[in-house]
């Protein structure tokens, strides 16, 4: 299974697509980010795939800036953390 990760070099455009996402009823998760994807901003949106275009689309047009959008396989280890 994929995942979609927005990444930036600061928080503050990290919350400020996540803030115009939420106001568009645009999902979207704050989550850290991924080592895999970058070594830079703690802080990455989580997104849909279906939303990439109007996604990429307000980030133009409100001028925020992101460093990409990737495309990363999610990495489940099922048995992480069981003890029993």
């Amino acid at each position: 299974m994929k995942q979609y990760y927005v990444l930036f070099k600061n928080h503050n455009n990290g919350m400020r697509l996540y803030n115009s996402l939420k106001s568009k009823n645009i999902k979207s998760t704050i989550a850290p980010t991924p080592r895999v994807a970058s070594k830079s901003c703690g802080i990455s949106l989580l997104i849909n795939k279906e939303d990439i275009e109007k996604i990429r689309d307000i980030v133009a047009n409100e001028d925020i800036d992101i460093i990409d959008i990737v495309e990363i396989e999610r990495n489940v280890k099922p048995n992480r953390d069981k003890y029993c």
